[in-house]
């Protein structure tokens, strides 16, 4: 390999790559040549199901950057123009074309979504429709709580299934307490009909480099046993001024079936560092939102990290009892630990001068669930139905320890310098349990049942979908040190659906829908502003947040389009001082237009506009009413465009607009960061090697113009730290694939 790749493979790393390839060598199958076509990828057309379905993956839409349809919950896959739902369903083809590396970097295409991050810590949180929906909350395979909390490898998915909208009757409560404004499912990757041996490296601006493994066979007659296996290691800077990543992952994902019986199992392990990671920065209260400093300048302190490990497991099957009658089970486990030492500023003056403490956490998460259901179809006179009911648990112990220094870290967003690191002690910090110990904190367990009619008239013009599910949630906090119990709750809550589609033309489907979110009362943090909150600690009881939503679709076969005019209401929590409650709540109501799709040949199209109008309602005193909530942008454009080179066999070329409007960094809409716009380019092209050979070379270049931008305001609900938008970034990548 090229000295180029500075890249240091652990040991474990290159023995799993030797096993892999001797599992290559074991196939004896001879690979499939590389398609020919003018600029399009030869890529894996994959049957097998990724769910353990019958259907298998929905199948591209024209163009391969999105999915005709995904997974909706209990109700399993359906088609775009057949459910009363929106989403969008991005497929494995957008995720190599686009060189992206985590589930960030793929949602950069949704104009319903935004990223932010974490309170506190450098976790990716997405907003979507104006709400926040924790990485805690991203399921895998319909499996909450299996992936890695933090940051998640791109290797480790085939599809990002994007739901818009409220969505416990179709999920489950999302147990990290969010997951009102919609719901992220990744698809893992399985073993395609043809054998499929692909190496890939690259590097990118602040000299990270990568090299990955993808290997898949299927063996045993009619080929009914799938395994992928796919490695990554990925080392260097990341453009931002002396910050650095590292990341080793692997998984394994296995499929099998025979007539009537479908299963699945999925392994993976991720071992994440980031240091000197750029940290969020808290404006003051009393002055104007500073101006951003340069998009590569890094205010962060060299003893700072984020650390995160990660094992998981799942298993999915469904067997089919008759032809019309199909049971599915379903489970999983993950084992995490994290080790952060985190230093994020406050703006203390217009100098841009700073002060913050040092804060110190471990976590350990041991978390369990599963999942059993019966799907089953049958007629009523003309009316068909579509009957489903399940049962589902999750469970989470959370162990915790933090430290927060006495002594002051004194910085310039501006002038950055180094200030000693700062140390906790009985005199003036603040410690809860010990790091290298920490102590239980926070066990959360839920459990539902839920069942659901779709009834179809009309020849299947006129489709509606009747459902409930009853949930409940337990929760109990652990007091820091003393480890006795501090607060407990125990709810049971229904939450309906009621949706209808209606066929208008075999091109145009509207719909309308009712559903509601159910959502695990906030627990009260030990710290805001770096001192400690009066009631630290207090459980607060579960919420419902409803929703309505009605819009169209329409399906040209080249070129697909929908529109959506929701509106949802949530409760939402504040400081009030040192104080944290629940104080009123927040409004959303939006109009989303998306386009996607290949309308002429060798031109592909992915992009949309929402308008959201996020009010704060009932607040104390009615000091806010009517205001504007934090964080919350009034416009989100994306548009992207793909072509094929006309005369350049083999060359593609494309490029992405991303804008966001102004968003508020404080409940009284005093503060606010401009709105911003962002330019990302790139290209590929497909080298024949011959011999079944085929060399993918992509280029990127992200943020072209280099633009230094607050990119998100808060992400936590009622929180107002400012996260800086990454510099331009070069990235060059290949895939060999043989």
């Amino acid at each position: 390999m090229p000295a180029v790749f500075p890249l240091r493979l652990r040991p474990t790393v290159a023995a799993s790559l030797l096993a892999l390839h001797a599992l290559g060598a074991m196939a004896q199958t001879p690979a499939a040549e590389p398609a020919a076509s003018s600029g399009t990828l030869a890529t894996v057309n994959v049957e097998a199901s990724a769910d353990a379905s019958a259907e298998g993956l929905t199948k591209p839409y024209a163009g391969g950057q999105v999915a005709r349809g995904g997974r909706v919950g209990i109700l399993g896959n359906q088609d775009m123009m057949s459910t009363p739902f929106s989403s969008t369903n991005y497929t494995n083809e957008l995720i190599q074309d686009q060189q992206a590396k985590s589930v960030a970097d793929v949602l950069l295409n949704d104009p319903s979504v935004r990223q932010a991050r974490g309170f506190g810590n450098f976790q990716e949180l997405y907003v979507v429709r104006g709400f926040p929906v924790y990485s805690d909350d991203v399921s895998y395979n319909g499996l909450y709580g299996m992936l890695p909390r933090q940051y998640i490898a791109s290797e480790f998915f085939e599809r990002v299934e994007v739901f818009r909208g409220a969505n416990t009757f179709l999920n489950g409560a999302a147990p990290g307490g969010s997951g009102i404004g919609g719901a992220i499912n990744l698809l893992p990757k399985r073993a395609p009909n043809e054998p499929l041996t692909r190496v890939g490296f690259g590097v990118q601006s602040g000299g990270q480099g990568f090299v990955n493994l993808d290997l898949a066979r299927r063996f045993g007659p009619d080929d009914s046993l799938g395994v992928r296996v796919n490695a990554v290691r990925r080392e260097g800077g990341t453009g931002v001024f002396k910050e650095s990543q590292q990341l080793s992952a692997f998984g394994v994902g296995l499929d099998w079936h025979s007539r009537s019986v479908r299963l699945s199992a999925d392994f993976g392990y991720q071992d994440y560092d980031l240091k000197d990671g750029r940290p969020s920065l808290t404006p003051s209260s009393t002055l104007p939102i500073p101006r951003v400093p340069d998009a590569k300048s890094n205010f962060a302190q060299a003893w700072t990290y984020s650390k995160e490990k990660d094992k998981f497991a799942t298993f999915r099957g469904e067997v089919d009892i008759t032809d019309n009658i199909t049971a599915w089970a379903a489970g999983g486990v993950r084992r995490s630990d994290e080790d952060n030492v985190l230093s994020n500023p406050t703006l203390v003056n217009s100098f841009g001068n700073t002060s913050n403490t040092r804060f110190s956490n471990t976590r350990k998460d041991r978390i369990g669930t599963a999942e059993i259901g019966v799907r089953g179809n049958f007629s009523t006179g003309p009316v068909k139905h579509t009957v489903v009911a399940s049962a589902a648990t999750y469970s989470n112990d959370r162990d915790n320890a933090y430290a927060i220094s006495s002594g002051s870290v004194r910085n310039n967003i501006y002038a950055p310098f180094f200030s000693p690191y700062p140390v906790a002690n009985g005199t003036g910090g603040f410690v809860g349990n010990r790091l290298d110990d920490p102590r239980l904190t926070d066990k959360i367990d839920t459990s539902s049942i839920a069942v659901a009619d779709t009834m179809s008239f009309m020849e299947d013009r006129l489709l509606v979908t009747l459902g409930a599910r009853r949930q409940t949630i337990k929760q109990t906090s652990f007091a820091y040190n003393t480890i006795k119990q501090t607060s407990a709750y125990d709810k049971s809550k229904t939450t309906p659906v009621a949706g209808v589609v209606f066929k208008i033309t075999p091109t145009v489907s509207a719909y309308a829908n009712y559903i509601e979110a159910l959502v695990k009362g906030n627990v009260a943090p030990g710290t805001v502003n770096n001192r400690p909150v009066t009631n630290a600690g207090d459980v607060f009881a579960p919420y419902q947040a409803k929703q309505k939503e009605i819009g169209v679709k329409y399906d040209g076969g080249t070129l697909g389009a929908s529109a959506a005019f929701f509106t949802t209401d949530q409760p939402t929590y504040y400081y009030q001082g040192q104080t944290y409650g629940l104080y009123g709540k927040q409004r959303n109501q939006g109009l989303e237009f998306s386009v996607f799709g290949q309308p002429v040949k060798g031109l592909r199209l992915l992009g949309g506009l929402t308008l959201l109008d996020a009010k704060q309602k009932n607040t104390q005193g009615g000091a806010t009413d009517g205001l504007t909530a934090i964080g919350v942008a009034k416009q989100q454009l994306n548009l992207g465009a793909e072509w094929d080179v006309t005369g350049v066999r083999n060359l593609s070329l494309n490029a992405r607009l991303l804008y966001t409007s102004k968003q508020y960094a404080n409940a009284t809409n005093t503060q606010q960061i401009p709105g911003w716009t962002r330019f990302d380019i790139g290209a590929r092209y497909l080298v024949d090697l011959g011999n079944g050979r085929a060399l993918t070379l992509r280029a990127r270049i992200d943020n072209l113009f280099n633009k230094s931008y607050w990119a998100s305001v808060g992400g936590t609900q009622g929180s107002n730290y400012l996260v800086m938008g990454a510099p331009r970034t070069f990235a060059l990548s290949g895939t060999i694939d043989f």
